[in-house]
């Protein structure tokens, strides 16, 4: 080779090295200048450690028609041991090296790479030394199917290549270590944003596991939390494939291992002492090893072929542990640099970590409030039905003077206290006073209805749930007699709870015992009991659907309620309280009521009670436009006319049962709603009653729908 040539090929090395930062560009440049000189077929750049003991490949490119020599599986970085390699050989004699494969291929007849090569029919190998400061730092393989049969001037341009080939690979690997280290500073960054603005738990540990994978490669993430004493441990996978694409993050309790057999397994657990405290990467004969002895690690070596482990302890304390776990299917996909990145990184996401548990118990605390909040604010906005304003009750009649002696004699105690009484007579309102006069005031009075809710999903709203208790149950739930810790719950419509929940209220009257839906805890409550009922229970429990049990235990102190049609000296005073109130809310003028109409209401049966009364003076109030209420159509008696018909069917007719009157009452309602049940203009909304209350008193009663009275 000409002088001239060579001076004009080593400078055009040196001009790309000093000017082009891109490692593809620059080698891609390198090699293709170099094969204008020195004809091959693959090209390869091996570098080593500092101690000349292990090696890595940094650059192969092969230039056939078609790339049979697949990128090496594994981390693009792994190194592997020099010894038991061809290349111990031409460490030992650090100069050009022209062979054959089949001088190598005795001695090593087990290396993959030559097996290729020898398929592709390449059998030439020249090597050289790559060298800077005097240190040998790595080797530049040429590989050709005809012998380059290099002259001695050849050898030498290639030691000067080699050279500057080698501060080549000296910068990039330096540019490489800057750009690392500027990776680990922006990943420190984004795990700090994701702390202080992500506060759930699957989010958080999606954006650690992403955050990970743009410095550390690995297919699956892993952290495993034990928190002694509060029985809460988790374990979180996301798979990350070497094309980016991800499968869905998995949160994963202590008891919902992957197979079934290894939660009964003899030592699982003993993982988190014996392997987890420490940080190191487990990998190769050590790792299968490890799979032989320990169940977990040989299911996931069985089922998910890992084959070496990146383990880096969070923290490790008194209350519990924590560990991050990385692990992949090639057995040196981890480097020690690796580890250090995940180490200098645990500081952080056990900060994250101990945000997230701040955070849930945070938002744990703060539904207890709102809901607590949300049940007082009811509290203040609920409509006092047929007492005055200030809590006090309207009339004077003896029946209505009984209860509140009842009332003051039972609300300063904590005695379980059964009210009993037809729809509409007031039986929400006792229970309110009976809370406000007790010493348990200061907190709220917790009402869920047990006919309101549908009976899959009574226990649940009494005793809360789990998280993952049920399809639907996406956050744990806080139940009513939880809530109503150290307060009053007053279980409406009590009679409509179905039979096995009926044990475990009876349970909870007894132990004042119960655990949520799907939890094993059990939890402890201090609330008094106020139940209220329209039927008989007395007759429920004769008839098997009640527990006789259960009833004894709620009818401990019984307050009966007088239907209107009893308290007819208390209809006047009501009237007045009602007019002016609903007047005032409406925003129509007071107006006065007619004494034929007066009397014709208190003479009218009230099968709706003091709810029934309430609405009819809505109602009248709202279409009057006299001086007087004008009350027409009401009960299908032309009261507006005088009140005589109403009056007169009461004195000369025998009165109608109580059965007969309730079934009237609900034929009138539906007549008036077009037979529509439930909704705005339902008859359940005139009534005052729940739609499935209504619907199960119609069929009681025998009310078929019917083309005059069709619910839509």
């Amino acid at each position: 080779m000409p002088n001239q040539d060579e001076t004009l090929l080593l400078l055009h090395i040196n001009e790309a090295i000093a000017t082009i930062r891109d490692k593809d560009l620059l080698f891609k440049i390198v090699t293709t200048k170099l094969r204008l000189i020195f004809p091959f077929d693959l090209i390869g750049i091996n570098v080593f450690d500092a101690e000349l003991k292990n090696k890595r490949l940094f650059l192969r490119d092969y230039y056939g028609e078609e790339d049979l020599l697949p990128a090496l599986p594994g981390h693009p970085n792994a190194f592997s041991p020099i010894a038991g390699s061809p290349i111990e050989q031409l460490v030992a004699a650090p100069h050009v090296h022209q062979i054959t494969l089949l001088e190598y291929m005795g001695d090593y007849p087990d290396y993959e790479p030559f097996t290729r090569m020898k398929r592709l029919d390449i059998m030439h190998v020249t090597a050289v030394p790559l060298s800077t400061g005097g240190r040998l730092t790595g080797f530049l393989i040429l590989a050709s199917r005809r012998n380059p049969n290099l002259s001695s001037n050849d050898e030498r341009l290639l030691e000067k290549i080699g050279s500057l080939i080698a501060v080549a690979v000296a910068n990039t690997l330096a540019f490489e270590e800057v750009a690392r280290r500027e990776q680990e500073r922006t990943l420190q960054l984004h795990i700090t944003n994701a702390l202080l603005s992500i506060k759930q738990r699957e989010p958080l540990l999606r954006a650690v596991a992403e955050a990970l994978s743009q410095v550390v490669p690995f297919e699956y993430f892993g952290i495993r939390v034990q928190r002694a004493g509060q029985g809460q441990a988790f374990q979180a996978f996301a798979e990350f494939w070497r094309t980016g694409a991800e499968a869905p993050l998995e949160a994963l309790g202590p008891d919902r291992d992957q197979d079934e057999s290894l939660r009964n397994e003899a030592g699982i657990y003993q993982q988190s002492t014996e392997l987890l405290q420490v940080a190191a990467i487990y990998s190769g004969p050590e790792f299968r090893a490890l799979a032989v002895r320990y169940p977990r690690l040989r299911y996931v070596y069985e089922h998910y072929h890992t084959r070496a482990l990146l383990v880096a302890p969070i923290w490790q304390r008194p209350d519990g542990a924590a560990v991050l776990t990385l692990s992949a299917a090639h057995p040196d996909a981890f480097r020690p640099e690796d580890l250090a990145t995940v180490q200098g990184l645990t500081p952080q996401i056990a900060l994250a970590l101990e945000n997230l548990f701040a955070f849930e118990q945070i938002e744990e605390l703060k539904a207890l409030v709102e809901q607590e909040r949300t049940y007082l604010v009811d509290e203040i906005n609920t409509s006092v039905r047929f007492g005055a304003d200030s809590g006090t009750f309207v009339g004077s009649g003896p029946a209505l003077q009984q209860v509140q002696l009842r009332i003051s004699q039972v609300a300063p105690t904590d005695t379980t206290v059964l009210i009993s009484g037809e729809t509409g007579t007031g039986k929400e309102l006792v229970a309110r006073e009976l809370h406000n006069v007790s010493p348990r005031h200061a907190r709220a009075l917790i009402k869920p209805n047990c006919a309101a809710l549908p009976a899959q999903l009574i226990e649940s709203e009494l005793f809360g749930h789990e998280k993952g208790a049920f399809t639907g149950a996406v956050e744990r739930r806080v139940g009513k007699f939880e809530l109503a810790n150290g307060g009053s719950i007053f279980l409406d419509e009590i009679g409509e709870l179905p039979l096995d929940l009926q044990a475990k209220l009876l349970r909870v009257l007894q132990e004042r015992e119960f655990e949520r839906v799907g939890g094993t805890k059990v939890l402890h409550s201090d609330a008094r009991v106020i139940a209220a009922t329209n039927r008989v229970l007395a007759d429920e429990v004769a008839a098997g659907r009640f527990r006789a049990d259960l009833y004894y235990r709620l009818n401990v102190f019984p307050i009966e309620l007088a239907p209107l049609r009893e308290r007819r000296e208390d209809i006047e005073p009501l009237l007045r309280h009602f007019v002016q109130r609903l007047s005032k809310r409406l925003g129509k003028p007071p107006r006065q009521v007619r004494p034929a109409d007066l009397a014709a209401l208190q003479a009218y049966a009230w099968p709706g009670n003091i709810r029934e009364l309430e609405h009819v003076l809505e109602q009248a109030i709202i279409v009057s436009q006299g001086p007087f209420l004008e009350f027409g159509g009401f009960a299908a008696a032309p009261l507006a006319a005088g009140g005589t018909a109403a009056i007169s069917v009461l004195g000369n007719v025998p009165l109608k049962t109580l059965k007969e009157q309730a079934r009237d009452h609900i034929m009138a309602a539906l007549t008036r709603t077009g037979g529509r049940v439930s909704g705005a203009q339902g008859a359940a909304l005139l009534l005052d009653i729940n739609p499935k209350t209504l619907e199960a008193r119609m069929k009681k009663l025998g009310i078929r729908r019917t083309v005059g009275v069709e619910a839509p």
